[in-house]
């Protein structure tokens, strides 16, 4: 039949650019075209009539009848596939990859397979200069990506760096803020305590001086009792002025931690005729100082001479802030296992604006500028207090009055 129309089917066959060969059942072929025989390097007259392994490597042979067989027996179209690794071989025993398409046909009861066979030599050779240029991109993709992400881990040290550095400037700062800030405090606290040793001393000084030429001149026996006046004006104001020396030594004791606190078990009976008597000493013209409870109930394990100090400082003061004719109520009770003093007078009180300060040191409301005190006991009181286990507070109404009240541990428990 292939020889008896031999012309049209060389035409037929010419006429594809690929190569295309027609083998029989029995994987003969019995046709070919030109692209064949320059892709396999055979003349035409050397294909036909071989068997079809003439053009399959070697290592194919006994695994090639089989497949051939199956593919009979299914008798479908196999079209041209990327995904099968089919290789042909050359007259010159050259192997190169290939892609086949089959096609099984009948011809006067004879079964025929036509093979379209593409050479993909080059495209195999594109596709592994592709893949060796992907491998070498991604080797330089690993390479650049490890490089940034070096540079990322050294840029996040730097900022560490750079934050820790930050956070040490700025705590540098803040200690100079905080150095300097109490450089300003110190220096207004030395302004302050120069006024206050200026003003608090030279009075009393002047007093003691002029009491001293005074005594010179009452030489005479009769005036013995004008000596004694002046005697006593000079004693009051040397007793003055060592209290304000203890009460600045007391600061430098609170500030140092030097204090050292000696608790016993007393009475309070004891501590509070001690104040009180010599709180009359200082009584101005009709004032008075009511005691409401007995006594003799209150049994205290402190500090005895802290408690009648933070009492006596408390008390002078409602003595000093107040009008003559007035009185001074000093009240007790327990609670929770502490006893609370309360310390009321009928006084000038302590101005609104005022009293978030009244503990400070040195500090004195506006309204007692004029009068003579240091501004320090207040403060040592508060310290020496809470060092106990205490609290001191106190509520204050201008021109009506104060109420100060001492907490403290009837027990005291370090």
């Amino acid at each position: 039949m292939f020889h008896l129309n031999q012309n049209i089917f060389d035409i037929l066959f010419e006429a594809i650019p690929e190569g295309v060969i027609v083998v029989n059942d029995k994987r003969i072929i019995t046709a070919s075209n030109s692209s064949i025989e320059e892709m396999f390097c055979y003349k035409k007259e050397e294909l036909i009539n071989q068997p079809l392994e003439i053009l399959i490597p070697k290592e194919y042979h006994s695994l090639h009848p089989k497949h051939f067989n199956s593919y009979l027996k299914k008798s479908s179209i196999r079209k041209v596939s990327s995904e099968m690794n089919l290789f042909g071989i050359t007259k010159n025993l050259k192997e190169f990859p290939v892609e086949i398409g089959l096609n099984p046909f009948n011809v006067n009861g004879n079964t025929y397979i036509i093979a379209l066979v593409i050479d993909i030599t080059k495209r195999k050779e594109n596709e592994r200069k592709i893949k060796f240029l992907n491998s070498q991109l991604e080797t330089k993709i690993e390479q650049r990506t490890a490089e940034l992400v070096n540079t990322i881990s050294q840029l996040k040290d730097l900022n560490e760096n750079f934050k820790l550095e930050i956070k040490k400037r700025t705590h540098a700062e803040e200690k100079i803020k905080i150095a300097l800030k109490k450089e300003i405090e110190l220096n207004e606290l030395k302004s302050k305590f120069l006024s206050l040793v200026s003003h608090e001393f030279k009075t009393p000084l002047s007093g003691i001086l002029t009491s001293t030429m005074l005594l010179n001149k009452y030489t005479l026996g009769e005036q013995q009792e004008k000596r004694d006046r002046h005697i006593n004006i000079i004693a009051n104001k040397v007793h003055y002025l060592n209290n304000i020396l203890n009460d600045f030594l007391s600061i430098e004791q609170i500030e140092s931690n030097k204090v050292i606190y000696k608790f016993t078990r007393f009475n309070l009976t004891k501590i509070i005729n001690e104040v009180v008597y010599n709180a009359n000493l200082l009584l101005k013209n009709r004032q008075k100082i009511n005691i409401f409870q007995d006594l003799d109930d209150y049994i205290l394990y402190q500090d005895e001479k802290i408690l009648e100090l933070a009492l006596t400082n408390v008390i002078n003061n409602a003595i000093k802030y107040s009008p003559q004719n007035s009185d001074i109520d000093l009240k007790f009770n327990k609670k929770n296992g502490n006893i609370i003093f309360e310390i009321s007078d009928k006084g000038i009180g302590i101005p609104q604006k005022d009293q978030k300060f009244i503990f400070n040191r040195y500090f004195r409301a506006e309204n007692v500028l004029n009068t003579q005190g240091t501004g320090i006991g207040l403060n040592i009181v508060k310290s020496h207090i809470e060092n106990l286990g205490g609290s001191i507070c106190f509520k204050s109404t201008i021109n009506e009055g104060s109420i100060f009240k001492i907490e403290l541990p009837i027990s005291y428990k370090p």
